[in-house]
């Protein structure tokens, strides 16, 4: 586990008040960067503690992969006393991040104008379902959910036949990392003119904006002058494409990379085709372009192609199992995949910090915690005695796994 001391948000406090995926995976992305992210949750516990395989009860796959970098805030903030304790915790930090539909944060008192009378330069980002201006606003909202109105689950129509939902929780990742880059800049404004500020991340119009930057197309323009669809990431011929011995991925793109990969399958009069010779061409006939490379990748082995096309610098790559990454050569070299001993979970394999800083790279300081495993130390930061402390266990407000 590195002891990276100087992350880019060192020095920044967290609030996290969400669950599930969305925000915890946001968070625990401020939490590699340094940033002293403090997991607050109620009496049951984050969902996600019991979602997949464990070795002790609350420590679920899902919820460990998606929490290191935390320390963890048991408290029941709809008791007279949670409330009050944490409303002490609020003025020490920098921002607040949750994930509840407003109706749920307005009735515990911690709405943006509420926060705000704490701590005036917080950063207040709620990560909704829909933006809170539109009549969509108090629709709840899951990933799947997300995907359909979103267009994404349509968009699989020319591989199934019909509207299919991605295998990944892509609205609740993609809308995770735009929470992230908007906390960020928002710290940033506040670094330049001291003015904190309330953020706002909605799915819905975040995974519009990410689906549709490709697939707006000819909706562009207006009136449109095309379909809603990029036509080369609808062809049912773009697929992975089967060898004489398995699959491999492989898209020449440019000119260049098209004349190598013809010269090479002895079919160079392809290039001089109306329908492939350059990338005006291809786009309007990429229904044939893709059915012809498919068949020219059957006739050979994966290893004989994968060798012949990284040697002309085509882009191919061989097709992974997830399970294959755990062994990839490149991720094991770059030292992508980490091993951590957890104190109670035994040893952890996770994956790393993608990104790197020559100058503050983020680290793995901390373990997924226990629920409310630093109950006592984060209620002392925020200015509660030892006697203070002690009342709110006595009253119920303060709840751990180990259930004091």
């Amino acid at each position: 586990m590195s002891k990276a001391k100087n992350g880019p948000l060192t020095g920044i406090r967290i609030a996290d008040l969400t669950s599930v995926l969305l925000g915890p995976y946001a968070a625990q992305i401020l939490g590699d960067m340094g940033a002293d992210v403090i997991k607050v949750e109620g009496p049951e516990g984050d969902t996600t503690r019991d979602l997949g395989p464990r070795r002790s009860p609350g420590m679920a796959a899902v919820y460990l992969n998606a929490n290191r970098n935390k320390r963890a805030l048991g408290i029941d903030l709809k008791s007279k006393e949670g409330h009050a304790a944490f409303v002490r915790l609020l003025s020490t930090v920098d921002v607040f991040l949750h994930n509840m539909r407003p109706s749920a944060v307005n009735r515990l008192g911690l709405s943006y104008e509420e926060v705000r009378k704490i701590k005036p330069d917080i950063i207040y980002c709620g990560a909704y379902g829909f933006n809170q201006k539109g009549p969509y606003a108090n629709k709840p909202a899951y990933d799947d959910m997300i995907q359909g109105i979103s267009g994404l689950a349509a968009a699989q129509s020319t591989l199934f036949g019909r509207p299919a939902y991605m295998p990944t929780v892509l609205a609740d990742k993609a809308t995770a990392l735009t929470s992230v880059y908007a906390i960020a800049m928002a710290l940033f404004h506040r670094e330049r003119t001291g003015e904190g500020q309330e953020v706002d991340v909605p799915m819905f119009e975040t995974m519009v904006h990410f689906h549709l930057l490709e697939h707006l197309y000819g909706g562009n323009f207006d009136p449109p002058m095309g379909p809603v669809s990029y036509p080369r990431a609808m062809s049912p011929n773009r697929r992975p494409y089967e060898t004489k011995d398995g699959m491999i991925g492989v898209l020449p793109y440019v000119d260049k990379q098209w004349r190598a990969f013809f010269d090479m399958a002895g079919r160079p009069e392809l290039m001089e085709d109306p329908r492939f010779c350059n990338i005006e061409a291809r786009l309007a006939n990429i229904d044939e372009v893709y059915a012809t490379l498919g068949e020219i990748i059957k006739t050979r082995t994966s290893a004989e192609w994968l060798a012949d096309l990284d040697a002309a610098n085509i882009p191919a790559v061989p097709i992974n199992e997830p399970a294959d990454l755990l062994e990839d050569e490149h991720l094991n070299a770059t030292g992508f995949w980490q091993s951590m001993e957890h104190p109670t979970e035994g040893k952890l394999k996770f994956p790393g910090i993608p990104v790197g800083f020559s100058a503050s790279p983020g680290g793995t300081r901390l373990h997924a915690p226990r629920l409310g495993e630093h109950n006592r130390e984060i209620m002392a930061e925020a200015g509660l005695t030892e006697q203070e402390i002690d009342a709110l266990v006595s009253a119920g407000a303060l709840c751990s796994q180990s259930g004091e």
